[in-house]
């Protein structure tokens, strides 16, 4: 079971499109849900207090749908890279060992400390910066992909 728990909404018609067609190839592989959780409103935020008075609120909705016994992967600027092949031999190894991977998408402001502690591994997708929204289609594809160099499939070349 994979779990992808974003804070914020997707309300791009064409996103959402893209990202209903990733879950649905992944249930060819993988029992997969995109739970999504409220963001906090940002938009005229400078002092360093409220930025993190707003992670901590938005990780404080995350945490709550975490279990103990779920494998966590915090997508974070400050994370390891790894190519595909290397991805797809990680995602197989933590899937063996627990019932649930938990990919976690954090608040435009960052994630909070609390939930960079908990994260089992922190995971960066590049060095570039993309949309949550980008992201959200970015991580699924890895895992579609990764799922299919697992099981030999020529879409990864």
């Amino acid at each position: 079971m994979i779990s992808l728990l974003c804070v914020g909404k997707n309300k791009e018609k064409s996103l959402r499109l893209l990202e209903d067609e990733y879950v649905k190839r992944l249930s060819a592989f993988t029992k997969i849900e995109v739970i999504e959780l409220k963001d906090e409103p940002n938009r005229h935020v400078d002092r360093s207090q409220e930025v993190d008075k707003i992670k901590e609120q938005e990780a404080k909705r995350v945490l709550a749908k975490i279990q103990d016994r779920d494998w966590v992967v915090l997508l974070d600027l400050h994370g390891k890279m790894m190519d595909s092949v290397a991805f797809s031999q990680s995602l197989e190894t933590w899937n063996q060992k627990v019932s649930r991977l938990v990919f976690v998408i954090a608040g435009s402001l960052g994630p909070h400390e609390s939930l960079i502690q908990r994260a089992d591994f922190k995971l960066k997708l590049g060095d570039m910066t993309f949309t949550h929204l980008m992201t959200r289609i970015l991580i699924l594809e890895q895992i579609y992909r990764a799922y299919m160099i697992q099981n030999g499939r020529s879409y990864h070349k």
